[in-house]
């Protein structure tokens, strides 16, 4: 399926972190290097299943926010890059685990773990990463930097529930959604901003003003990935236009699509997503309803207001290129849509 909702097009090779990529370049090698490291096992099966998704071509757009907060805080020692490369474990896991909930079959263009390896192995090899991710966080020695990574991932594991509860169910209203990708998706990008300063040793109100944009930014990220979800291409996607639809995942587009329609319209959203009826017919329907409505529009503007606070949490900070690079971060979130 080609473009389903016409967003435009950035040029080739504009990516709108190059700023932030050339900051943290040698961090990242570093991290890089630590990830491999730590994906290696005598059980053959582990580092065949994580480095099939942690070579995927990911951003580790996650791993360089930890890195770029620590060093615009000054951290002067080594524990980002375990941080980070935590963070980067956390987060390939909960992919993992997220495939085989929703029984995806494809993940960044390719094809899931979970088709390869199966289930168990997907979750199990998950489940090893977040170990590897803990046992990093406990050798930097910051009891606060592993209190905030943990509460993330206990924050992640309640909203992949709370969405699990959710789905299928077109009564979700904007505020119970907004609190699933807080959990599901945010929390992650607000403890990766977060542990940076906190091991720099900055004051608390600083701490929390990194807190606030990447949970805002996080917040940003999730909406427009619901959007792309039905307007945006496969290749950009990395999965298949209309997989949330065809799972009956509750996202945004469809809240509003769904609150703003006709009675007629409501009883399209409840067949094709309570009762599973939605084939490529259906999904081509819920896209022209979803137009009809401005959803996709209205999501997309939702997500500029959620940039505007992550912008305006580190407004009191000096201008500094690290600072440019994190402002250009939330543009290049938002311009996923174009």
């Amino acid at each position: 399926m080609g473009v389903v909702v016409p967003l435009g097009e950035k040029s080739s090779g504009e990516t709108g972190i190059d700023r932030l990529v050339a900051l943290v370049a040698g961090d990242m090698q570093r991290v890089n290097e630590t990830i491999l490291s730590r994906t290696g096992s005598d059980v053959q099966m582990i580092p065949e299943v994580a480095n099939h998704l942690i070579s995927s071509g990911g951003k580790r757009l996650r791993p360089m926010l930890t890195i770029a907060a620590a060093q615009m805080c000054g951290y002067t020692g080594v524990g980002h890059v375990k941080l980070a490369a935590s963070v980067e474990f956390m987060h390939t896991a909960t992919l993992l685990h997220d495939d085989v909930v929703d029984e995806s079959e494809l993940r960044r263009g390719r094809l899931a773990a979970r088709m390869l390896w199966g289930n168990e192995a997907s979750v199990l090899v998950g489940d090893f990463l977040l170990g590897q991710a803990f046992r990093m966080m406990v050798e930097v020695g910051s009891l606060q930097a592993l209190g905030i990574l943990s509460d993330a991932a206990a924050i992640i594991a309640e909203g992949e529930v709370m969405q699990l509860a959710a789905a299928k169910n077109t009564a979700t209203t904007e505020d119970e959604y907004l609190a699933v990708i807080r959990a599901k998706t945010a929390a992650l990008f607000a403890a990766a901003a977060e542990v940076g300063p906190v091991i720099a040793e900055r004051p608390k109100a600083e701490c929390a003003a990194f807190r606030s944009y990447g949970t805002n930014l996080g917040v940003v990220f999730q909406l427009v990935d619901d959007a792309l979800d039905y307007g945006g291409m496969e290749a950009k996607l990395g999965k298949k236009v209309g997989d949330d639809f065809r799972e009956g995942k509750i996202t945004l587009p469809v809240v509003l699509s769904y609150r703003r329609g006709s009675d007629e319209d409501r009883a399209f959203w409840q067949r094709a997503l309570q009762d599973g009826q939605n084939g490529d017919a259906d999904l081509e329907h819920a896209i022209e309803l979803i137009r009809k409505h401005r959803a996709i529009e209205d999501t997309i503007e939702r997500a500029r207001h959620y940039g505007a606070i992550a912008r305006d949490a580190l407004a009191p900070f000096p201008d500094s290129a690290h600072k440019q690079a994190l402002l250009e971060v939330v543009d290049f979130c938002i311009d996923r849509a174009h």
